[in-house]
């Protein structure tokens, strides 16, 4: 619809809100300007509606309480487009961030409730294209900001192992339906953890690839400098499988290179792991709140990959202490600057935009700020804060010491084909209470990500898989390799998941 023509009143009122100092006998000579401006502004309406599509009719339906058990769908689908290609009959499930035309979106929050996007997100396309089963869309927490899993409207997703603990967020119901065999693969997104983080918790493998292999295109945004898509599987196989189909170029996402070389991830598997060389980060481990047995259980881990063939030292990368930092200034101004402010999308950056998801999402949330969770709440005050105080200098001094954290893993990376440390430092937490104060529900949210949030802000590829269990809760070792040698970090996963015979389901070790 054409854009609303301002009056007098509106003008002053932006004139003052920056004050511009406008003589009152020249504002209705900037009314003019203004009105015959934003003529430009209904044209390009006019021609977008030239381009733009229609949703197609998909059925879904929302999953009943019965089928849902711990929360994990949001709704149900059955989509098919092919039978043939390397993925013909898996069934996947899609991280409720990510668009599937004609199949509503929530991204686990009221601000986005009520949208149905028009167009496959291109990760869903490659999927369909590849003979997937798009079994539907998978819970995620409120607009992603949560590494527990307890933030996701209408209820939290509930560990497979032990319903009264988190199953990591923010792809929570993305890893529960893996680990419960729901689901063969799941779509995950990942900006501080939230690939790595729930699939570490639920007992699964998760990789967040290089930044810019996998495009972004369709997903919801909330930084672009650390925005993630890719897999969530059972096996290191179906992992590399899944990644595959999804690597490459859409020349849509500003986040990628121009060019990007094919890899058969599978095959790169056949390829043994027998001398390569691990390198163990001392300062992954012993954190201030890192649970000893699960430390224990990594540790273990790394002797297994060492009767396997593969050499492991320990190194120290100190720079991976101040990580965390440099990645809540990135993460909160940036989120702030561009999920909140900017409608999730921004300004500014050639790509593929969703114009009908910016108006949606940008109006829905103005209308009442109230249902943003907690941690997004804390995001816009920290956030505002900090750039009407300081302009994003902070941002900028963050952004500018990307290079020495990046040099520093790079650095080890030089001697070490992969750097391991475990995923998280605590085993799966207790899911706050409801009604609890803002103080639980935040801490809970964000207390697991600092081995995680570092390799958002440097790009570089890390999968966690299962280790031994501690008090029957899972643990993941998380394998970092050198960027866009993602193959690397799955032949080490998979050489561990060969040594172990393979990983268990939830009740699979109980009684």
């Amino acid at each position: 619809m054409p854009i609303d023509q301002p009056d007098a009143a509106a003008l002053e009122r932006i004139a003052k809100d920056y004050r511009l100092d406008i003589a009152a006998t020249d504002m209705e000579i900037y009314d003019g300007a203004v009105k015959g401006l934003l003529q430009s502004w209904d044209k390009v309406e006019r021609l977008y509606a030239d381009v733009s599509l229609v949703a197609p009719d998909r059925a879904w339906r929302i999953a009943p309480d019965a089928e849902n058990a711990l929360g994990a769908w949001y709704v149900k689908t059955d989509i098919q487009e092919t039978t043939d290609g390397p993925l013909a009959g898996k069934r996947i499930a899609i991280k409720d961030n990510t668009s599937v035309a004609g199949v509503p979106m929530m991204n686990g929050s009221r601000t986005l409730e009520g949208f149905v996007p028009t167009e496959d997100a291109t990760a869903v396309t490659r999927l369909l294209d590849a003979g997937a089963i798009i079994k539907g869309k998978a819970v995620c927490e409120d607009l992603c900001f949560s590494g527990g899993s307890h933030t996701s409207k209408p209820r939290p997703v509930l560990n497979p192992w032990d319903p009264t603990r988190s199953a990591g967020g923010s792809s929570s119901g993305s890893a529960v339906l893996v680990a419960t065999g729901e689901v063969d693969m799941a779509i995950a997104c990942d900006q501080g953890g939230s690939i790595r983080m729930p699939a570490a918790w639920s007992g699964v493998v998760g990789h967040k690839p290089t930044f810019g292999l996998v495009p972004y295109t369709g997903a919801f945004p909330i930084e672009q400098t650390i925005d993630h898509i890719g897999p969530i599987a059972r096996t290191v196989t179906d992992t590399a499988l899944m990644l595959s189909v999804l690597a490459g170029v859409d020349g849509k996402d500003p986040r990628q290179p121009s060019i990007l070389q094919p890899v058969d991830y599978v095959r790169a598997l056949d390829e043994p792991a027998t001398g390569l060389r691990i390198g163990v980060v001392a300062e992954g481990f012993g954190r201030d709140n890192s649970d000893a047995g699960g430390d224990a259980s990594v540790r273990r881990a790394v002797e297994t990959l060492r009767a396997a063939g593969l050499e492991a030292d320990d190194v120290s990368i100190p720079w991976h202490t101040h990580a965390t930092a440099i990645w809540d200034v990135i993460s909160v101004e940036g989120a702030t600057w561009q999920m909140v402010d900017g409608n999730a999308y921004g300004l500014n950056w050639k790509g593929q935009y969703d114009p009908e998801q910016i108006a949606f999402y940008g109006e829905k949330w103005r209308k009442d700020p109230s249902q943003f969770s907690e941690t997004v709440k804390m995001v816009a005050l920290a956030g505002r804060f900090a750039l009407e105080t300081q302009y994003g200098r902070h941002y900028a001094m963050a952004r500018n010491l990307e290079s020495r954290l990046t040099a520093a893993y790079d650095e080890a990376l030089a001697g070490y084909d992969v750097l391991v440390m475990p995923t998280m430092p605590l085993l799966p937490t207790p899911i706050p209470a409801a009604g609890v104060a803002p103080d639980e529900v935040i801490g809970r949210a964000l207390e697991m990500i600092g081995n995680t949030c570092p390799f958002d802000v440097t790009g570089h590829p890390a999968c966690t898989v299962p280790v031994e269990q501690v008090d029957g809760l899972p643990v993941g070792l998380m394998i970092i390799g050198r960027r866009f040698d993602d193959a690397t970090v799955l032949r080490v996963a998979h050489a561990y998941e060969t040594a172990v015979g393979g990983f268990p389901m939830p009740n699979q070790n109980k009684e």
